[in-house]
């Protein structure tokens, strides 16, 4: 498969979790969230303009968090002009963006910032489509 992501290249890292062993990397898990991304998932912001053409619109931050559990890392974010940031990851000297596509613009992930959960999962929407992702994945790999 051709992976436009960010970093795809970059990204050649296995899970430190064990539950989620059956994830070989991050594009084996690019693969399934593509199959499970939804408009429920989306951002609610963003819901109105979700496609499944676009299908990584409004998942950066949970997607980020998910990679973080299951490869290890941290996150971070770029701040957007309005405001928002969006998220990616960065494990040792690997750094990737499995929601990058969803930009018809290039990202300077230069100038970002270390995001923590515990913000970004004040806001319940938030942590509760981060919820409905993990539950979905799960579901997808038979945990």
């Amino acid at each position: 498969m051709n992976y436009k992501f960010y970093g795809n290249d970059n990204c050649d890292v296995s899970p430190i979790n064990n539950i989620y062993n059956k994830i070989n990397d991050p594009k084996h898990l690019y693969d399934i969230l593509s199959n499970i991304y939804s408009a429920d998932t989306c951002a609610p912001r963003l819901r109105h303009l979700w496609t499944k053409d676009n299908k990584t619109l409004g998942q950066c931050s949970i997607t980020a968090f998910l990679v973080q559990d299951i490869f290890g890392g941290d996150v971070y974010g770029i701040r957007l002009e309005d405001g928002n940031y969006h998220c990616y990851n960065v494990i040792g000297n690997k750094q990737f963006d499995l929601t990058s596509e969803q930009f018809d613009y290039k990202l300077n992930y230069e100038d970002s910032e270390l995001q923590l959960r515990e913000n970004h999962f004040k806001k319940e929407e938030k942590y509760k489509r981060y919820l409905l992702l993990k539950n979905m994945l799960d579901k997808y790999i038979g945990l």
